[in-house]
């Protein structure tokens, strides 16, 4: 044999070698199945293992360590129930954060009790205000009426002979009055929906008052134990 099969040779050999030790490197570093069966028994293998897929399996480095967990596999009727259950628990999450913020904006609107009692009794007097100028709209329909009462005094034998005008005015009056008492009612029941609304305010706020209070305390009742232990 030449000098140069020999030459080709050992070089076929070396790369040969090289791709064995690539092979055998890839496959150190795959990983190892491990679980426990519903019989009891612990199977091992390079893949995830078909009898525990209704069950935990673990995936294990060469070294031993475990690298995740994986599974039990879900139907789909279990996946759509879990992702139902994830939302849900999102939702639930979003809407304490929600309440918190709320909660935050509150206190900080409201720090004490008279600054809430201001705000209810001015929020009551925007509803005062607006019923007043109903109720002064509703004496002046009483005098506008008043005057179409006497006019109607010359037909009082016989009403069908009023004047057309006047009859028109008389209903147009009626239905005004109407409005006006519809409207001062409706403010009447606006007038108890915001003392409702700053009553459950104000019994949220003293929760809230209450809470800010105890870690205050808290404080300056350490600090009133450890001023003596510091004077000796």
């Amino acid at each position: 044999m030449s000098t140069s099969a020999w030459i080709m040779g050992g070089v076929l050999l070396a790369s040969l070698g090289a791709e064995v030790a690539w092979a055998q490197a890839q496959g150190a570093t795959g990983g190892i199945y491990t679980c426990v069966d519903k019989n009891g028994r612990r199977l091992t293998a390079d893949r995830p293992i078909p009898e525990c897929l209704d069950r935990e399996q673990r995936e294990l480095s060469p070294s031993g360590i475990t690298r995740r967990q994986i599974g039990p596999s879900l139907t789909e009727h279990e996946r759509t129930a879990q992702e139902a259950q994830r939302r849900k628990e999102a939702e639930e999450r979003a809407r304490v954060v929600e309440e918190r913020r709320r909660e935050r904006v509150l206190v900080a609107r409201y720090p004490d009790k008279a600054t809430h009692d201001v705000e209810r009794a001015a929020a009551i007097q925007l509803v005062d205000d607006v019923t007043s100028t109903a109720e002064k709209r509703v004496e002046e329909l009483k005098a506008e009426r008043k005057k179409f009462d006497v006019e109607l005094e010359f037909y009082k034998k016989d009403p069908t002979k009023a004047p057309m005008v006047l009859r028109r005015r008389i209903a147009e009056n009626d239905d005004s009055m109407g409005e006006q008492q519809r409207f001062i009612a409706g403010q009447d029941q606006e007038k108890r929906r915001v003392h409702a609304r700053f009553d459950t305010e104000l019994a949220q706020l003293r929760k809230l008052w209450d809470a800010q209070r105890l870690p205050a305390a808290a404080t300056s009742s350490s600090e009133s134990t450890t001023a003596p232990a510091a004077s000796r």
